[in-house]
């Protein structure tokens, strides 16, 4: 990984946030009239750049969730040795537990409908991402693209949790896709395709 290849994952990834924040933000906007509700092009322009500026903001968090991730990994592996990977099993269905039931059943905040839909939604993304990884990759990065995925992505949610459910989905979509591009592009960027990263610190990215 060099300056050049980590400039085309930060504007990539910068271009994914800002696209689906857009697309989001405007079939919500649409889906709630908030539209006619704008005067003129003016207002209209202002709410396109907000929109895009905050998946561009979005993109960003997600990108040092990534990075965390990796440095994490890397120390993990150290440590725990091959006992990491099943650590990362155990973390990411309680994280997922987490996201679907323990909002309702410890806060009473939320609705646990909307909560195991979410829960649903990011066990089946992480699964497809997952598959993906492992087409172009090999079969050990399967536990952890899930584990980033899901554990990666519910941690990075947890400011939008607490608002509401609208906003939990509006941060929720491109971010997950932030995540999802970066961990499907790092083996490209590292050269790393179908073979152990160079210093096996990211099974991911392998």
């Amino acid at each position: 990984m060099n300056i050049k290849k980590w400039m085309h994952l930060f504007w990539t990834s910068l271009c994914v946030g800002g696209g689906l924040m857009l697309l989001t933000g405007l079939s919500m906007q649409l889906f709630q009239q908030e539209l006619s509700n704008m005067r003129g092009a003016g207002d209209i322009l202002i709410n396109v750049l907000q929109l895009i500026f905050s998946g561009f903001m979005i993109s960003v968090y997600a990108q040092m969730g990534f990075f965390a991730y990796l440095t994490l990994n890397y120390i993990a592996l150290g440590f725990f040795k091959k006992s990491w990977l099943y650590i990362q099993v155990i973390l990411t269905v309680f994280v997922l537990l987490d996201v679907m039931f323990l909002r309702t059943m410890l806060g009473g905040n939320g609705k646990l409908q909307t909560d195991i839909i979410l829960g649903i939604a990011l066990l089946v993304i992480a699964f497809i991402v997952s598959r993906f990884k492992v087409r172009a990759t090999n079969k050990s990065a399967f536990i952890p693209t899930m584990f980033f995925m899901i554990a990666g992505t519910a941690v990075e949610t947890l400011s939008a949790l607490n608002i509401s459910n609208l906003a939990t989905w509006f941060v929720f979509i491109p971010l997950v896709a932030c995540n999802a591009h970066q961990i499907l592009i790092l083996h490209k960027l590292v050269g790393q395709n179908g073979k152990a990263s160079p210093v096996e610190a990211s099974p991911a990215a392998s």
